[in-house]
């Protein structure tokens, strides 16, 4: 099987490159903006009628976008995001290749959700930030471009290689400060958000397992269980070591010439939004992946916690 990967430089791109080279029915080819892809090309810019004379040589069994942006301005947002997917949708339906889609979206084009409700495919979707809202826009030009596509709804990425500027990336370089400066006190805010954390290699699964499949539509891709942030800063102090208090700031901390995320631990304090702007709570319902896909996530919270806390340990 012939598998044009979109995005293999990036935080999730990479596991599912690794994932498709250990298949050896899989012949690999990688695009994107970086040296080590195989063939350079700039979704955000590029033209279709480029992208649709590659696709027509390379001629693929399967195409995986996993290509995109989380932060920037809404117009930066809105051209890696909608623009590029727009481009790859419009090069698939001119090109000859008639391959199959498998695009990777985000649980942030739901929006904020009920505490103790789990999301299903159909619910209504409000994103709450322009990330959101480029992402669904996408995803919308997928389920409306008539190819053979699947979009994944990917809930929070975890385990190892998370971004240091993530949530629990942030906390696990927090805990890393305060053992090396010995302080017996950790202060962080915004430990109140929960959100169903699901870890990188089990996400690369799930996309393999779209490839395989002749399931369409959206899918979410999580755990189906929200983890509150407290819980997964206690869990990385025992994990760590750290033996000093963990102190929960009731309102926005005082900075002192620093930045609030900083003074806070590098978390968004109680007051202000967690950056995906789906409010407090998300969980996924992840019943169609499990009857679709034959999916289910497989690698506990506590093994993704302690893969972040060996990388933020070897920066000690």
């Amino acid at each position: 099987m012939r598998v044009l990967l979109l995005g293999a430089g990036g935080y999730l791109g990479r596991f599912v490159a690794d994932r498709l080279l250990a298949d050896p029915a899989v012949q690999l080819t990688a695009l994107g903006r970086g040296d080590d892809a195989d063939v350079r090309f700039d979704l955000s810019t590029g033209s279709p009628g480029a992208l649709t004379r590659f696709l027509d040589a390379v001629h693929p069994g399967v195409v995986i976008n996993c290509a995109g942006a989380i932060r920037g301005t809404a117009s930066e947002l809105a051209r890696h995001n909608t623009v590029a997917t727009a481009t790859l949708c419009e090069s698939m339906r001119r090109s000859g290749c008639r391959a199959r889609l498998v695009h990777v979206g985000c649980a942030a084009e739901y929006g904020p959700s009920q505490a103790g409700s789990s999301i299903a495919e159909d619910a209504v979707a409000r994103p709450g930030g322009p990330y959101g809202v480029s992402k669904l826009a996408a995803t919308e030009l997928v389920l409306g471009s008539g190819l053979d596509a699947i979009v994944l709804r990917v809930f929070s990425p975890t385990g190892p290689g998370t971004p240091a500027g993530s949530p629990l990336g942030r906390l696990a370089d927090s805990l890393r400060r305060a053992m090396q400066h010995g302080d017996s006190e950790l202060k962080l805010g915004g430990l109140g958000v929960q959100r169903d954390f699901v870890d990188v290699r089990d996400i690369a699964r799930a996309v393999h397992a779209a490839t395989l499949s002749a399931a369409q539509g959206v899918v979410n891709i999580g755990t189906g269980h929200a983890v509150r942030l407290r819980e997964a800063a206690a869990a990385l102090a025992r994990i760590s070591g750290y033996g000093g208090t963990l102190l929960e700031l009731e309102g926005p901390p005082v900075p002192r010439q620093q930045p609030v995320a900083e003074a806070a631990g590098g978390l968004p304090s109680p007051a202000s939004p967690y950056p995906d702007g789906c409010g407090g709570w998300q969980q996924a319902d992840v019943r169609t992946a499990r009857d679709r896909l034959g999916w289910r996530a497989r690698i506990g919270f506590e093994e993704s916690l302690a893969d972040i806390w060996m990388e933020a340990a070897c920066r000690m």
